[in-house]
């Protein structure tokens, strides 16, 4: 069957990394921006179309740019510019007829993919362009130097046209919670690390063992990406354990067990209909299809979660997205599972039914956001970057990627091919979708929401004055610099079942929590929200 000019296909994927020592690396004041660096990355990007040597001849690439109607920008964290969309296309001499950007989350770069191939798909779009970076590391360097160096950052006038706004900028927490102290990852995802830890059964330090192998080897990975921050792999107890230049941050996870976002890095992709890349001349094999994606949100505050241990969003988009792409987990080849800390790539593997240990099928393609490194939101474009090489380098194959925002709440996952849908319409594969899921498909592209599934799963009920007799579910014990355990959040259950939160400050209960397991344990919340340990 010939294919569908308006088939989406992503032709070129460009990613930089901009480490200090290196080109570009000098002094603070001469680092580029992050608008430099997405320029940058989408310049890549455009060679890469036509499979050049960077600064080499791209044909092709000029031809896209030149039709590029849509310009869309994963935000930067390190610089809150008002519409970093025109300063891209000022840079690159283009006038899309839209700029872009997309509020907080780690979930959007996947979920602006699969948003643009439904564009392209239903002729909305021919040619789009996706690019974000950030520049933490230098920001943060210009913050901690002695002499404090102006960064000549751009500043766009208060007046300037803003951008189609992408994703949901909803807050993570409720008033409750942030009381407490979940107020950043850091403090939020140990509560699923401990509770995972108890639910498999593990002592702390099986379950510490657990996790440097598991990071380890995404070391691994890293060492071999040329576009990784830190390319050096790492043991085990390398990472586990504690020393002057790997801090404990948060029981269990040490510096190395969480997302890197010191890094300057950029990366854009290159999306089109299959008619537009033929016209510009892209080689076919440079083209990778975008065959299926899934957006879904768990019950959005962690107060209301069944438990600490599971997702079930992560299980319905993920079994709608192989669904519809014809497949099944087994038959994917690559996988870049988002990976903030190591509890996020656990839950995931395990609802997605892969395993952490198969050596020849690692959960990541960068290295992750450790290794890999963590550049703000963009981290997923960097994922879909690397899974456009890897696919590249194996025909006939078919990757997946997650994406994932605030607390294991917002979800997107999609699966790639080197060739399209064998049909207009999803292969038959025998399973079906969850209950009441919308579906929507264009060009080839099919695109689910099981949001209705999700959302009809039980909720647990806050009690957000609760005192008296406690069981403790799991907890998150933060650590000053010095290395002291500093103050814990204890999620508990009151005897009518019901999520209070407590917090810790004793020290004798502090220590019992990292030495111990605490999860089970019972305990009486008192007046002031300290909860007394048995």
């Amino acid at each position: 069957m010939p294919l569908d000019p308006a088939t989406p296909v992503l032709v070129g994927a460009g990613q930089v990394t901009n480490r200090p020592g290196t080109e570009g690396g000098g002094p603070l004041t001469d680092r580029p921006e992050p608008i430099g660096l997405m320029v940058e990355a989408v310049r890549a990007a455009l060679e890469d179309c036509d499979g050049a040597p960077v600064g080499g001849a791209a044909p092709a690439g000029r031809t896209l740019v030149g039709r590029t109607q849509s310009l869309r920008v994963v935000n930067p964290l390190s610089w809150e510019y008002v519409n970093p969309g025109d300063l891209v296309a000022e840079a690159l001499g283009i006038e899309p007829a839209e700029t872009l950007v997309t509020s907080v989350g780690g979930n959007n770069p996947q979920s602006m993919v699969s948003a643009t191939a439904l564009a392209i798909g239903r002729g909305e779009l021919e040619v789009a362009v996706l690019v974000g970076a950030d520049c933490v590391y230098t920001r943060t360097a210009a913050r901690r130097h002695p002499d404090r160096p102006v960064l000549s950052w751009t500043v766009q006038p208060a007046d300037t046209e803003r951008p189609v706004m992408f994703g949901n900028d909803r807050r993570g927490t409720t008033d409750a919670e942030e009381e407490r102290g979940l107020d950043l990852p850091i403090h939020v995802y140990p509560l699923f690390e401990n509770a995972l830890r108890s639910e498999a059964g593990r002592s702390p330090d099986e379950h510490r063992r657990h996790i440097g192998q598991l990071w380890s080897r995404f070391s691994e990975v890293a060492g071999a990406n040329p576009h990784a921050w830190l390319r050096s792999a790492r043991f085990p107890e390398e990472i586990t354990a504690v020393s002057d230049s790997n801090r404990m941050i948060a029981y269990p996870y040490t510096k190395l067990l969480t997302a890197n976002m010191q890094v300057d890095q950029g990366a854009a992709l290159i999306m089109c209909s299959a008619g537009a890349a033929r016209a510009a001349g892209v080689p076919q094999d440079r083209w990778i299809f975008p065959l299926a994606g899934s957006d879904a949100d768990d019950h959005w505050f962690l107060s209301h979660r069944a438990d600490f241990h599971s997702s079930p969003a992560i299980r319905l988009a993920g079994a709608s997205a192989l669904t519809l792409a014809g497949t099944a987990v087994d038959e994917i080849a690559h996988l870049d599972l988002y990976s903030c800390f190591p509890s996020a790539v656990e839950i995931a593997a395990a609802e997605l039914g892969v395993s952490p240990d198969d050596s020849d099928r690692p959960l990541t393609l960068t290295g992750g956001l450790t290794f890999g490194g963590g550049p703000g939101s963009n981290y997923g474009t960097h994922a879909v970057a690397s899974m456009v090489a890897a696919l590249r380098a194996d025909p006939g194959s078919r990757g997946l990627v997650t994406g994932l925002g605030w607390y294991l709440t917002k979800h997107s996952v999609g699966v790639y091919g080197t060739e399209p849908q064998s049909g207009p319409a999803p292969p038959g594969s025998g399973r079906s979708l969850p209950e009441g899921t919308v579906v929507a498909g264009a060009g080839g592209f099919v695109w689910a929401d099981p949001q209705a599934a999700v959302g009809s799963l039980p909720q647990c009920s806050p009690d957000t004055d609760a005192q008296g007799e406690v069981t403790v579910e799991t907890y998150s014990v933060s650590y000053d610099r010095g290395g002291s355990p500093d103050r814990a959040v204890v999620a508990c259950r009151t005897p009518e079942g019901r999520r209070a939160w407590a917090k810790v400050t004793d020290p004798g209960y502090l220590d019992l929590l990292v030495a111990e397991e605490g999860c089970g344990r019972l305990g009486k919340v008192r007046p002031d929200g300290e909860v007394d340990l048995r």
